[in-house]
């Protein structure tokens, strides 16, 4: 059977190889919004988030971990109940409800959306005839629709489910500034599950109700974001940034420039927020997605949240949706450590210069990643059917596993035993093995270049012999015989590569 290089082959695979499962649950027809990841997927997420915390920790973050349920008034504080909604569309026949922006988007492409109020939007649907696709009848008023998952705690306390991890963090404030000792800026991670009840959840993973964010904050006092010393590190790093006055002009190709040129030409105004947006590309960089593929798109003011001084998108090019948006780059201002204290009571303002009497409420920097949007982009970016056969080419820190064992034939019990105890060999010195006895060699070899396996080694009647093995490079295909007393010192140099 013919494989073809097209999107069908790869959403078949997602979900034959144990990456991605759903909507789930799968035996009860599946529920909108909500996926599972299978024995791939987890292996994949969980190497993606030992890559992330181990370069925060080299940047300087601390992590952190908060409840996802808080009370009503954090919502409040934070804008969530009063701003955190979507423009939604309802028919009147069949009650069928669209999220707006998206229908005006997929039926209105020549048209900017973006920064339009409801009654502009329903001049729209006036002047183009807009129907209802299920049923035909013509749409009239634009609703307002808040994402927020409502509960209730205890004895019918109101509580709410975070559509963040960021607001969590912002609350931990006045603990992060006593345990860093009043060092600025305070550099803080948080990694957790965030919920939005969305309208009509579609493409997979990049939109669910149930999702997982990757965020870091930098607490900072306005001085240091102008007078930045991590900058001076970062400042010659060029990056593909695409400014909202390009977009203007219909540009929608990036250019590839310093970020010292950047601020120069006030494209970006702040050297610490230049260098948040190239943590941001550095950590998509590493993980091997083509550069030809990433862009940082800034938000235009009519885009940007009320709160924020500047935004920026990172974005990755995909065949099936697009450009799709995994990391939000944002300077908040202190929008949101102001308002807790307005609502809370509390005082976050804090001595931040060297005078110890001039205070102010920090500045917050953010870069808030979507886990599972980066794991739909990198599996299908990776993804290549080549010559026949289905090649993940996902770097090898990352893949499911990081080598496969194989004895040539499965009914040698001599080969089978040295086979056992070479794939043991390499748990023992932790290096991700599989083991597979099952089909021709062939088909062993193919059911690892599916996961993005980058090395197979098969143990054959000479390794009986002379103890050594053949290990066949995922890509090139090419084979080399090795000494098996070699071989995790082998794997783990090429790992380094």
């Amino acid at each position: 059977m013919k494989i073809e290089n097209n999107i069908d082959t790869f959403n078949s695979l997602i979900k034959r190889r144990g990456f991605i499962w759903g909507p789930s649950p799968e035996v009860y027809g599946g529920f909108a919004g909500f996926y599972s990841y299978g024995p791939a997927g987890m292996a994949l997420k969980n190497n993606i988030l030992d890559l992330f915390r181990r370069e925060c920790r080299y940047f300087g973050f601390g992590e952190v971990e908060c409840p996802t349920i808080m009370p009503s008034i954090v919502w409040e504080a934070s804008g969530h109940l009063e701003r955190f909604i979507d423009p939604v569309m309802r028919c009147n026949k069949c009650t069928t409800l669209y999220r707006a922006d998206k229908f005006f988007q997929e039926n209105l492409p020549d048209i900017v959306i973006e920064g339009l109020s409801s009654k502009e939007m329903e001049t729209l649907i006036k002047k183009h005839n807009l129907f209802c696709p299920k049923c035909g009848t013509p749409f009239e008023k634009i609703e307002e629709y808040n994402l927020m998952l409502k509960t209730s705690v205890g004895n019918n306390v109101t509580a709410y489910l975070r559509p963040e991890t960021a607001t969590t963090t912002y609350l931990l404030f006045n603990r992060l500034d006593q345990d860093a000792r009043r060092q600025y800026p305070i550099k803080i991670f948080q990694y957790g599950k965030a919920y939005r009840n969305e309208i009509s959840p579609r493409q997979g993973v990049l939109r669910m109700r149930a999702f997982d964010q990757f965020e870091l904050q930098l607490f900072i006092s306005k001085q240091q974001e102008m007078e930045f010393e991590d900058y001076d590190e970062i400042k010659n790093k060029k990056l593909p940034l695409l400014c909202w006055k390009l977009q203007e002009e219909g540009v929608n190709k990036p250019d590839l420039i310093s970020l010292d040129e950047a601020l120069k030409n006030k494209i970006i105004k702040k050297p610490a927020y230049a260098y948040c947006l190239y943590i941001g590309y550095y950590l998509t960089e590493i993980l091997g997605i083509p550069q030809e593929l990433i862009r940082l798109r800034q938000h235009s003011i009519n885009e940007r949240a009320h709160y924020a001084d500047d935004a920026w998108d990172l974005e990755i090019e995909t065949r099936q949706f697009g450009w799709v948006e995994i990391c939000g780059i944002h300077d908040r201002t202190d929008y949101d450590l102001r308002r807790h204290a307005e609502f809370s009571k509390q005082n976050f303002e804090v001595s931040m210069g060297s005078d110890p009497n001039l205070k102010e409420i920090p500045q917050v920097l953010e870069i808030a990643f979507g886990i599972d949007r980066i794991i739909y982009v990198l599996l299908e970016t990776t993804f290549n059917v080549e010559e026949g056969r289905i090649n993940l080419k996902l770097k090898p820190n990352l893949a499911p596993n990081v080598v496969a064992v194989f004895p040539l034939v499965r009914n040698k019990e001599n080969i089978r035993n040295l086979a056992l105890k070479v794939h043991r060999n390499l748990l023992e010195n932790r290096i991700g093995s599989f083991y597979d006895t099952a089909g021709s060699i062939g088909k062993r070899y193919r059911r690892q270049d599916e996961l993005g396996t980058k090395w197979c080694i098969t143990i054959d009647y000479e390794s009986l012999d002379d103890n050594t093995v053949t290990i066949r490079e995922r890509d090139s295909m090419d084979q080399t015989r090795v000494n098996i007393s070699d071989l995790s010192e082998i794997i783990k140099m090429k790992q380094e590569e």
